[in-house]
């Protein structure tokens, strides 16, 4: 495997590792302050943001153990990846079930932060590695 191969294989590493990141960095600015995807998990709570969010945390930190398992298959990966872009389209539709996304509002993308981007550049990333590595 020449190293443009093996960088490209990496590249699904990279991309969940920058969502991983950025789901920890501020994802958004609103009224209330800056947010990072943990404050859309509320336990008591338990609405469709908690739900995408952890869907987006898990699905990130599964991809990136996955990259090191022996055993993670490319359909395994892929699952990692989907459930994680899953994770983004429940928040989306659940999004006014708790105070932060109510502040937020519906222009969410003019509240986005760098945290937000890191996760979309990390979809993208993996998606290229793992389409490159078939």
């Amino acid at each position: 495997m020449g190293k443009s191969n093996k960088a490209l294989a990496n590249l699904y590493l990279i991309g969940m590792a920058l969502v991983v990141i950025g789901f920890i960095l501020p994802m958004f600015k609103s009224a209330l302050g800056s947010s990072n995807g943990f404050d859309f998990i509320n336990l008591k709570k338990f609405g469709f943001s908690t739900i995408g969010a952890l869907l987006i945390f898990i699905g990130g930190a599964a991809g990136v153990v996955l990259s090191f398992v022996k055993g993670g298959s490319k359909q395994t990966k892929l699952i990692a990846l989907a459930v994680s872009i899953l994770g983004f389209i429940v928040l989306v539709i659940g999004f006014n079930d708790n105070a932060l996304t109510k502040a937020i509002g519906k222009g969410f993308l003019k509240h986005a932060y760098i945290g937000f981007y890191l996760v979309v550049v990390g979809w993208v990333a993996a998606v290229a590695g793992y389409l490159k590595s078939n």
